[in-house]
């Protein structure tokens, strides 16, 4: 069986929108810890665009600017890059509201389909291998441009795994990765460093899982098909929040129901009920189930879900439990979590510190 999956890099112009986005909604949490919040982010060329709302008890007084200006420097844009973050002219229309969030956040706000998904074992964090595996090799190359190999460049770039499954055994075809580049870089100086770095991240793959078992030389490779990328970010393309739902989700393979993510405070149904059917999914997987999926449908002001729907390969050892699909159940494992900006980057099914993700305490 021939799998797909696709992921960006924190430089590209909708990633860059969503951490964006994340970050105003964990600025909110420092006014109120009960804010609501809804913001949407869009960037082309120099100019981004802020538009929604953020709910406090206490004015939120925070120069957005000076936050986008913070994510611009964690994700690259530094002024020895192409883009300068400081350089951007920014159109600010989000309504601060000085009220009592819980008109919004104590109820389901929102209609919502959601899927929660997992399947596999610990070794692929409950994910496909392709998603896995490609968001593996971005977390890798991220952290190369900040202090590996490929320091200095990018920060843009994505890249496509195509794997085929068969049995136990998965054997990577093909890795299709563009990554930005500094103007003095040359492309086969750039190809040559990306090789390497692709190399020693699958090789400490195999290492940690035998299921890996294409040989290196065997795997097809093409890096900056279209030549060198240097304009890349906002001035290669534009960007909005929520436009990589795939990639955010489970990859091609799972449907990924409604709302995007990022954005939106924790309470939100899109967001909260994710990241709760997320969990219960890991549950039934480390109870037994070779395969889980989990369809959970919302109607506002409704706390239970209109239908909760488990579609199982094999059956636990444990039964599913819809109690905590009540929407003041499943803000429980959100409410105490602040760090939403790092969100942003992707990670909200990857990363196993996440209380969501944690399978160490199911």
């Amino acid at each position: 069986m021939i799998r797909y999956a696709e992921a960006v890099f924190n430089g590209h112009p909708d990633r860059f929108c969503d951490l964006i986005a994340d970050r105003i909604i964990e600025e909110a949490y420092a006014y109120d810890p009960e804010a609501y919040g809804q913001v949407e982010v869009g960037v082309w060329s120099d100019v981004i665009w802020l538009s929604g709302a953020v709910v406090t008890r206490n004015p939120f007084q925070t120069d957005l600017m000076d936050l986008i200006v913070e994510v611009g420097d964690f994700v690259g844009y530094s002024p020895d890059n192409h883009i300068d973050v400081r350089k951007y002219r920014l159109n600010d229309h989000v309504c601060r509201i000085q009220k009592d969030p819980l008109e919004w956040t104590r109820n389901v706000n929102d209609q919502d389909i959601v899927i929660g998904w997992a399947g596999y074992d610990e070794k692929t964090r409950f994910l496909s291998p392709e998603q896995f595996l490609v968001h593996l090799l971005r977390e890798g190359f991220v952290d190369s441009m900040k202090s590996g190999i490929l320091l200095g460049e990018g920060p843009d770039g994505k890249m496509l795994v195509r794997i085929r499954e068969e049995g136990t055994d998965w054997i990577i075809e093909n890795i299709l990765i563009t990554v930005q580049q500094r103007e003095s870089t040359p492309l086969l100086e750039i190809c040559s460093k990306v090789v390497e770095l692709l190399q020693e991240l699958y090789a400490n793959l195999q290492m940690h899982d035998s299921r890996w078992v294409r040989d290196w030389n065997e795997i097809g490779v093409l890096i900056n098909p279209n030549g060198p990328l240097v304009n890349g970010g906002s001035d290669g393309d534009n960007g909005q929040t929520g436009r990589k739902l795939v990639v955010d989700y489970y990859g091609p393979r799972v449907p990924i129901g409604g709302g995007a993510l990022s954005g939106k405070d924790l309470t939100h149904i899109d967001r909260a009920s994710a990241y709760a059917a997320r969990r219960e999914a890991i549950r039934l997987v480390k109870g037994g189930a070779e395969e889980c999926r989990i369809t959970l449908v919302y109607a506002p002001n409704h706390s239970e879900p209109l239908d909760v729907r488990f579609d199982l390969v094999r059956n636990p050892g444990i039964k599913p439990d819809t109690r905590v699909f009540a929407h003041r159940e499943l803000i429980k494992k959100t409410r105490s979590f602040k760090k939403v900006s790092r969100l942003g980057q992707g990670t909200h099914f990857y990363d196993d510190s996440l209380p969501w993700n944690d399978w160490s305490e199911i």
